[in-house]
């Protein structure tokens, strides 16, 4: 079996959704190449937090409407353990109605899929992408389909989907030697819709409220996550409230445990035209300050912008992949870069370190400007 069209999106994810839907906005045609069957597009409850940047992407897409429930995050307290310095950034002095907000990942891929299958612009086709071949005037998608194969040849391919395909492009990958233990957890007092970002020497531990709970994402050794995933309810309860603090109260009511491990990942374009990489698929990052999948949003809608601006006969040209690759640079670097120095600055105990912390901490606390450029940088990346 063979097909063609203007541009193929490997990977039907949130990214790749996105990407699908704001390219029929503009009028433009897409396949989605995706692995996963109609019915098996949710996946199990997980908690995942958007920048209100992205509800934003999303509302102009239809899709904000469909979600719920969407827990809105107006304050988020930024503090260290066992030092001094702590910051408590609002919404209010950001001037915006929320930060962001919690909302389930299985919801927010059954909202996009849904409004994926009632635009007539975007073609759905299930497979598991096996091979992409870059050309010169187009790339080609080889998939599977059970016992069936086909390919696609496409004037630009977009790769969404990090575990879609094979490693076949150079990528720099750093280990945190970290495990993120995740769980929905209740507290003995209200969320009153504040967000903690706590830094341990162990790692960040983060609570995000969900509903009328929170959800947790721990960063521990990986032995450690193993024995925190194994310890009944109570145990595990008080174990996080000894590293967290009587701050909410006593801790109750764990559900959902999970762990996996924490890298760095970015994988580097080829520089040639015909294939770019968004979301997952160009950076994997530590979930500290919940910059990932927002960033990948983001790229989903700047290079629906710029293929919008595109003459259908330069789609996937050296010229427009370059401008798309520059137009990205400044906020995936930033992106990669921030959470990178955070998990490196903050993941010790090292008191030299733990003073310069406390002094940033408290620093930005009392410089309006620069609190105000960090939270407008998280919310929207640097063209806020």
């Amino acid at each position: 079996m063979s097909n063609t069209a203007d541009v193929v999106i490997v990977g039907g994810g949130p990214v790749g959704a996105v990407l699908a839907l704001a390219l029929g906005n503009a009028g433009r045609a897409a396949v989605v190449v995706e692995p996963h069957a109609a019915d098996d597009i949710a996946g199990p409850t997980r908690p995942v937090a958007l920048s209100y940047g992205s509800r934003l992407i999303l509302d102009r897409l239809d899709a904000w409407a469909r979600l719920a429930p969407a827990t809105a995050i107006t304050h988020i307290h930024v503090s260290q353990r066992s030092g001094l310095g702590r910051v408590m950034l609002t919404a209010r002095n950001a001037g915006l109605p929320a930060l962001g907000y919690v909302v389930d990942y299985g919801g927010l891929r059954t909202a996009l899929a849904g409004l994926l299958a009632a635009r007539a612009h975007a073609r759905v086709m299930r497979g598991a992408v096996t091979k992409v071949v870059p050309g010169h005037d187009r790339a080609r998608v080889e998939y599977s389909c059970g016992d069936a194969s086909g390919q696609i040849e496409a004037k630009l391919v977009v790769i969404a989907d990090g575990g879609a395909i094979g490693d076949d492009f150079p990528s720099h990958t750093v280990d945190y030697r970290q495990n993120a233990v995740v769980a929905v957890v209740s507290t003995e007092k209200p969320h009153r819709n504040t967000a903690f970002e706590r830094f341990t020497p162990a790692g960040p531990l983060a609570l995000l409220p969900y509903d009328e709970h929170y959800a947790l994402v721990w960063s521990v050794a990986p032995e450690h996550a193993q024995a925190l995933c194994g310890l009944p309810a109570a145990e595990f309860a008080c174990e996080l409230e000894r590293e967290f603090g009587g701050r909410l109260g006593a801790f109750s009511g764990v559900a959902q445990r999970a762990a996996f491990p924490l890298i760095l990942k970015v994988t580097a374009d080829s520089g040639s035209p015909r294939v770019v990489r968004v979301g997952n698929a160009a950076q994997t990052l530590h979930p500290v300050a919940g910059q990932g999948l927002n960033l990948g949003l983001r790229d989903a809608w700047e290079l629906a912008a710029e293929l919008a601006r595109t003459a259908p006969r330069d789609i996937g040209s050296s010229a427009a992949c370059s401008a798309f690759r520059a137009r990205r640079r400044l906020d995936r670097s930033g992106g990669i870069g921030f959470t990178d120095a955070l998990v490196r600055g903050f993941s010790n105990d090292l008191a030299p370190l733990r003073t310069a912390r406390g002094i940033a901490l408290t620093a930005l606390g009392c410089v309006p400007p620069a609190r105000d450029f960090v939270m407008r940088r998280m919310v929207f990346g640097p063209r806020a």
